[in-house]
Protein backbone atom coordinates (compact mmCIF):
# COMPACT_ATOMS: atom_id res chain seq x y z
CA UNK A 1 0.00 0.00 0.00
CA UNK A 2 1.49 3.36 -1.05
CA UNK A 3 2.11 5.52 2.22
CA UNK A 4 0.19 8.88 2.36
CA UNK A 5 2.34 12.16 2.01
CA UNK A 6 2.56 13.95 4.73
CA UNK A 7 2.77 17.42 5.46
CA UNK A 8 6.99 17.13 5.84
CA UNK A 9 7.09 16.10 2.19
CA UNK A 10 5.38 18.97 1.05
CA UNK A 11 7.63 20.80 2.62
CA UNK A 12 10.84 19.26 0.98
CA UNK A 13 9.18 19.40 -2.42
CA UNK A 14 8.75 22.54 -1.86
CA UNK A 15 11.65 23.86 -0.48
CA UNK A 16 10.53 25.47 2.78
CA UNK A 17 9.68 25.32 6.12
CA UNK A 18 7.05 22.51 8.08
CA UNK A 19 5.44 25.28 9.51
CA UNK A 20 5.21 27.48 6.23
CA UNK A 21 3.42 24.62 4.90
CA UNK A 22 1.28 24.99 7.48
CA UNK A 23 0.72 28.33 7.96
CA UNK A 24 -0.64 28.43 4.33
CA UNK A 25 -2.66 24.95 4.29
CA UNK A 26 -4.43 26.85 7.43
CA UNK A 27 -4.88 30.33 6.11
CA UNK A 28 -3.24 31.67 9.07
CA UNK A 29 -0.22 33.39 7.16
CA UNK A 30 0.04 34.92 3.00
CA UNK A 31 3.39 34.75 1.54
CA UNK A 32 4.82 36.04 -1.59
CA UNK A 33 3.36 35.02 -5.01
CA UNK A 34 6.34 32.29 -5.58
CA UNK A 35 6.51 30.77 -2.61
CA UNK A 36 2.61 30.07 -2.50
CA UNK A 37 3.36 28.33 -6.31
CA UNK A 38 5.75 26.08 -4.98
CA UNK A 39 3.68 24.87 -1.97
CA UNK A 40 0.60 24.47 -4.17
CA UNK A 41 2.55 22.84 -6.57
CA UNK A 42 4.50 20.18 -4.01
CA UNK A 43 0.56 19.79 -2.65
CA UNK A 44 -1.30 18.86 -6.52
CA UNK A 45 2.10 16.51 -7.35
CA UNK A 46 2.11 14.81 -4.04
CA UNK A 47 -1.97 14.83 -4.25
CA UNK A 48 -1.76 15.93 -0.59
CA UNK A 49 -4.66 15.90 1.58
CA UNK A 50 -4.65 18.00 4.90
CA UNK A 51 -5.70 16.50 8.12
CA UNK A 52 -8.58 17.92 9.12
CA UNK A 53 -8.56 17.27 12.91
CA UNK A 54 -4.57 18.84 13.02
CA UNK A 55 -5.54 21.89 11.31
CA UNK A 56 -8.91 22.24 13.71
CA UNK A 57 -6.28 21.92 16.20
CA UNK A 58 -4.22 24.81 15.07
CA UNK A 59 -6.66 26.90 13.76
CA UNK A 60 -9.34 26.52 16.32
CA UNK A 61 -11.96 26.19 13.51
CA UNK A 62 -13.78 22.70 12.51
CA UNK A 63 -15.21 24.15 8.84
CA UNK A 64 -18.45 22.45 10.25
CA UNK A 65 -21.81 24.54 11.22
CA UNK A 66 -24.84 22.49 13.53
CA UNK A 67 -28.37 22.80 12.82
CA UNK A 68 -30.69 21.55 15.75
CA UNK A 69 -34.11 20.39 14.66
CA UNK A 70 -37.21 19.70 16.45
CA UNK A 71 -38.57 16.76 13.83
CA UNK A 72 -37.08 15.27 10.76
CA UNK A 73 -40.14 13.58 9.85
CA UNK A 74 -41.84 16.95 9.45
CA UNK A 75 -41.11 18.44 5.77
CA UNK A 76 -40.73 21.83 7.22
CA UNK A 77 -37.61 21.32 9.28
CA UNK A 78 -35.90 19.01 6.39
CA UNK A 79 -36.27 21.60 3.93
CA UNK A 80 -34.80 24.06 6.62
CA UNK A 81 -31.87 21.86 6.60
CA UNK A 82 -31.59 21.67 3.20
CA UNK A 83 -31.50 25.34 2.35
CA UNK A 84 -29.16 25.72 5.12
CA UNK A 85 -26.66 23.49 4.03
CA UNK A 86 -26.56 24.58 0.46
CA UNK A 87 -25.43 28.03 1.82
CA UNK A 88 -22.96 26.10 3.99
CA UNK A 89 -21.45 24.41 1.01
CA UNK A 90 -21.00 27.60 -1.11
CA UNK A 91 -19.05 28.79 1.86
CA UNK A 92 -17.19 25.72 2.28
CA UNK A 93 -18.64 24.63 5.20
CA UNK A 94 -19.73 20.93 6.14
CA UNK A 95 -23.17 21.04 7.97
CA UNK A 96 -23.70 18.68 10.78
CA UNK A 97 -27.50 18.45 11.87
CA UNK A 98 -29.03 16.58 15.27
CA UNK A 99 -32.61 15.76 15.89
CA UNK A 100 -34.20 16.29 18.86
CA UNK A 101 -37.11 14.33 18.11
CA UNK A 102 -39.27 16.94 20.06
CA UNK A 103 -37.81 15.69 23.49
CA UNK A 104 -36.90 18.70 25.55
CA UNK A 105 -34.90 16.03 27.85
CA UNK A 106 -32.59 15.04 24.84
CA UNK A 107 -31.86 18.44 24.16
CA UNK A 108 -29.27 19.52 25.94
CA UNK A 109 -27.32 16.69 25.78
CA UNK A 110 -27.16 16.46 22.03
CA UNK A 111 -26.61 20.20 21.65
CA UNK A 112 -23.24 19.72 23.94
CA UNK A 113 -22.01 17.27 22.64
CA UNK A 114 -22.72 19.09 18.64
CA UNK A 115 -21.57 22.13 19.69
CA UNK A 116 -17.98 20.49 20.16
CA UNK A 117 -18.23 19.66 16.84
CA UNK A 118 -18.35 22.76 15.20
CA UNK A 119 -18.37 26.31 14.51
CA UNK A 120 -21.55 27.82 15.12
CA UNK A 121 -25.04 26.50 15.51
CA UNK A 122 -28.83 26.97 14.13
CA UNK A 123 -31.23 26.19 16.80
CA UNK A 124 -34.89 25.11 16.68
CA UNK A 125 -36.03 24.41 20.33
CA UNK A 126 -38.89 24.48 22.71
CA UNK A 127 -36.94 25.58 25.59
CA UNK A 128 -38.25 27.70 28.25
CA UNK A 129 -37.21 31.38 27.77
CA UNK A 130 -35.29 31.44 30.81
CA UNK A 131 -32.89 28.46 29.99
CA UNK A 132 -32.11 29.66 26.56
CA UNK A 133 -28.91 31.10 28.08
CA UNK A 134 -27.62 27.51 28.65
CA UNK A 135 -27.36 27.23 24.46
CA UNK A 136 -25.43 30.39 24.65
CA UNK A 137 -22.92 29.33 27.39
CA UNK A 138 -21.25 26.88 24.71
CA UNK A 139 -19.55 29.73 23.48
CA UNK A 140 -20.16 29.33 20.06
CA UNK A 141 -21.93 31.85 17.40
CA UNK A 142 -25.78 30.71 17.64
CA UNK A 143 -28.73 31.80 15.52
CA UNK A 144 -32.17 30.82 17.21
CA UNK A 145 -34.79 29.83 14.33
CA UNK A 146 -38.33 29.87 14.71
CA UNK A 147 -38.59 32.22 17.99
CA UNK A 148 -37.12 35.68 18.71
CA UNK A 149 -33.25 35.17 20.47
CA UNK A 150 -32.32 36.75 23.93
CA UNK A 151 -30.58 39.63 24.67
CA UNK A 152 -31.49 40.96 20.92
CA UNK A 153 -28.93 38.04 19.35
CA UNK A 154 -29.82 37.72 15.55
CA UNK A 155 -32.64 35.03 15.09
CA UNK A 156 -35.06 34.34 12.11
CA UNK A 157 -38.77 33.47 12.08
CA UNK A 158 -42.21 33.63 10.14
CA UNK A 159 -44.30 36.03 11.05
CA UNK A 160 -46.49 33.76 12.49
CA UNK A 161 -49.26 36.29 13.66
CA UNK A 162 -49.58 37.67 9.95
CA UNK A 163 -49.58 33.70 8.74
CA UNK A 164 -52.52 32.81 11.29
CA UNK A 165 -54.45 36.40 10.16
CA UNK A 166 -54.43 36.01 6.50
CA UNK A 167 -55.97 32.52 7.34
CA UNK A 168 -58.63 33.88 9.06
CA UNK A 169 -59.30 36.85 7.16
CA UNK A 170 -59.69 34.03 3.92
CA UNK A 171 -62.27 32.32 6.00
CA UNK A 172 -64.54 34.97 6.98
CA UNK A 173 -64.10 36.17 2.87
CA UNK A 174 -65.38 32.79 2.08
CA UNK A 175 -68.75 33.15 5.07
CA UNK A 176 -67.57 31.04 7.55
CA UNK A 177 -68.57 31.64 10.76
CA UNK A 178 -68.02 28.61 13.54
CA UNK A 179 -63.83 28.18 13.58
CA UNK A 180 -61.95 25.57 15.43
CA UNK A 181 -58.61 26.32 16.14
CA UNK A 182 -56.38 23.19 16.10
CA UNK A 183 -53.35 24.47 18.27
CA UNK A 184 -49.91 22.84 19.97
CA UNK A 185 -49.04 25.17 22.86
CA UNK A 186 -45.40 24.20 23.71
CA UNK A 187 -44.56 25.79 20.04
CA UNK A 188 -43.46 29.54 20.54
CA UNK A 189 -44.88 30.30 17.51
CA UNK A 190 -48.39 28.45 18.48
CA UNK A 191 -48.75 31.68 20.94
CA UNK A 192 -49.11 34.20 17.66
CA UNK A 193 -50.94 32.52 15.69
CA UNK A 194 -53.11 32.08 18.30
CA UNK A 195 -53.04 36.30 18.44
CA UNK A 196 -53.17 36.66 14.84
CA UNK A 197 -56.48 34.71 14.40
CA UNK A 198 -57.74 35.94 17.55
CA UNK A 199 -57.75 39.46 16.65
CA UNK A 200 -58.73 38.57 12.66
CA UNK A 201 -61.76 37.33 13.84
CA UNK A 202 -62.48 39.40 16.54
CA UNK A 203 -62.69 42.43 14.23
CA UNK A 204 -65.47 40.41 12.02
CA UNK A 205 -67.28 39.88 16.07
CA UNK A 206 -66.31 36.12 16.01
CA UNK A 207 -64.40 33.53 17.95
CA UNK A 208 -62.71 29.99 17.38
CA UNK A 209 -63.12 27.18 19.66
CA UNK A 210 -59.97 25.78 20.18
CA UNK A 211 -58.47 22.47 20.30
CA UNK A 212 -55.51 20.90 21.73
CA UNK A 213 -52.78 18.63 20.01
CA UNK A 214 -50.17 16.70 21.78
CA UNK A 215 -47.77 17.11 19.62
CA UNK A 216 -47.65 18.50 15.58
CA UNK A 217 -47.73 15.14 13.84
CA UNK A 218 -50.06 13.68 11.26
CA UNK A 219 -51.23 10.97 13.81
CA UNK A 220 -51.97 13.62 16.11
CA UNK A 221 -54.23 15.53 13.33
CA UNK A 222 -56.17 12.32 13.22
CA UNK A 223 -56.85 11.89 16.87
CA UNK A 224 -58.40 15.16 17.28
CA UNK A 225 -60.44 15.29 14.12
CA UNK A 226 -63.50 12.95 15.53
CA UNK A 227 -63.49 15.41 18.49
CA UNK A 228 -64.57 18.16 16.26
CA UNK A 229 -66.16 16.98 12.82
CA UNK A 230 -68.50 14.44 15.08
CA UNK A 231 -70.11 17.48 17.37
CA UNK A 232 -73.72 18.07 17.10
CA UNK A 233 -73.17 21.70 16.70
CA UNK A 234 -70.83 21.78 13.18
CA UNK A 235 -67.99 23.91 12.68
CA UNK A 236 -67.68 25.36 9.03
CA UNK A 237 -63.53 25.78 9.14
CA UNK A 238 -60.92 24.34 11.09
CA UNK A 239 -57.53 25.85 11.20
CA UNK A 240 -54.74 23.69 11.91
CA UNK A 241 -51.43 24.23 13.72
CA UNK A 242 -49.64 23.13 10.74
CA UNK A 243 -49.50 20.92 7.54
CA UNK A 244 -48.86 17.44 9.00
CA UNK A 245 -51.90 17.94 11.60
CA UNK A 246 -54.03 19.10 8.73
CA UNK A 247 -53.08 15.69 6.50
CA UNK A 248 -53.95 13.94 9.40
CA UNK A 249 -57.29 15.49 9.64
CA UNK A 250 -58.12 14.86 6.25
CA UNK A 251 -57.58 11.61 5.73
CA UNK A 252 -59.51 10.99 9.12
CA UNK A 253 -62.56 12.87 8.20
CA UNK A 254 -62.59 10.70 4.96
CA UNK A 255 -63.23 7.94 7.29
CA UNK A 256 -65.75 9.32 8.93
CA UNK A 257 -67.64 10.31 5.90
CA UNK A 258 -67.33 13.93 6.07
CA UNK A 259 -66.97 15.61 2.94
CA UNK A 260 -63.95 18.51 2.44
CA UNK A 261 -64.66 20.98 1.93
CA UNK A 262 -68.77 20.31 1.15
CA UNK A 263 -68.89 19.75 4.98
CA UNK A 264 -65.83 21.27 6.58
CA UNK A 265 -63.21 23.83 4.98
CA UNK A 266 -59.50 23.23 6.45
CA UNK A 267 -56.37 25.07 6.31
CA UNK A 268 -53.09 24.28 7.67
CA UNK A 269 -49.24 25.80 8.20
CA UNK A 270 -45.89 25.53 6.55
CA UNK A 271 -46.94 24.59 2.81
CA UNK A 272 -44.78 21.22 2.70
CA UNK A 273 -44.94 19.31 -0.88
CA UNK A 274 -47.27 16.81 0.37
CA UNK A 275 -49.88 19.13 0.94
CA UNK A 276 -50.30 19.69 -2.89
CA UNK A 277 -51.07 15.81 -3.26
CA UNK A 278 -53.63 15.13 -0.60
CA UNK A 279 -57.62 15.15 -1.63
CA UNK A 280 -58.71 17.89 -1.58
CA UNK A 281 -55.36 19.87 -2.50
CA UNK A 282 -54.31 21.72 1.20
CA UNK A 283 -54.72 25.11 1.30
CA UNK A 284 -52.01 26.41 3.58
CA UNK A 285 -49.46 29.28 4.38
CA UNK A 286 -46.14 29.04 2.70
CA UNK A 287 -43.39 29.50 5.88
CA UNK A 288 -40.71 29.40 3.37
CA UNK A 289 -38.89 27.05 5.02
CA UNK A 290 -35.53 26.62 2.57
CA UNK A 291 -35.50 30.36 2.77
CA UNK A 292 -35.75 30.07 6.30
CA UNK A 293 -32.70 28.13 6.52
CA UNK A 294 -30.73 29.65 3.76
CA UNK A 295 -30.74 32.97 5.65
CA UNK A 296 -30.22 31.51 8.50
CA UNK A 297 -26.78 29.98 7.79
CA UNK A 298 -26.19 33.36 6.29
CA UNK A 299 -26.85 35.25 9.53
CA UNK A 300 -24.78 32.31 11.51
CA UNK A 301 -22.15 32.90 9.03
CA UNK A 302 -21.59 36.53 9.25
CA UNK A 303 -21.06 35.78 13.31
CA UNK A 304 -18.50 32.93 12.65
CA UNK A 305 -16.67 35.31 10.75
CA UNK A 306 -16.70 38.25 13.57
CA UNK A 307 -19.10 40.64 12.03
CA UNK A 308 -22.05 40.91 14.62
CA UNK A 309 -24.23 43.89 13.29
CA UNK A 310 -26.98 41.73 12.78
CA UNK A 311 -29.47 41.91 15.96
CA UNK A 312 -32.43 41.38 16.74
CA UNK A 313 -35.42 39.05 15.11
CA UNK A 314 -36.01 38.90 11.35
CA UNK A 315 -39.82 38.15 10.65
CA UNK A 316 -39.88 36.36 6.99
CA UNK A 317 -43.47 37.45 5.48
CA UNK A 318 -45.52 34.24 5.26
CA UNK A 319 -47.87 33.75 1.58
CA UNK A 320 -51.03 32.72 1.35
CA UNK A 321 -51.13 29.28 -0.74
CA UNK A 322 -54.79 28.52 -2.16
CA UNK A 323 -56.36 25.07 -3.08
CA UNK A 324 -59.22 23.25 -2.99
CA UNK A 325 -59.52 22.05 0.73
CA UNK A 326 -61.79 25.43 1.51
CA UNK A 327 -64.65 27.37 -0.41
CA UNK A 328 -67.42 29.60 0.52
CA UNK A 329 -70.49 29.04 2.73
Amino acid sequence: MKKKPTIRDVAARAGVSIATVSKYMNSTQRFTPGVERKIRAAVDELAYQSNPLARSMITGKTGSVGVVILDIGNPHFTSLVKGANRVALEHGYNLLFVDTEESQAREDELLEALSRRVDGLIVSTRMPEDQLGRVLAYGKPVVFSGRPAPGNRPSIGIDAYSAAFMLGELLVKQRHRKIAYVGFAPARPDMERTRGLTECLAAHRLKFTRFEVRAPTVAEGERVCPAIVLRKDKFDAVVCYNDMVAIGFLGAARSFGVSVPADISVVGIDNIAFGRFTSPALTTVDTQSEFLGEEGMRLLLRLIEGDTSAKGHRKVEPRLVMRDSTRER
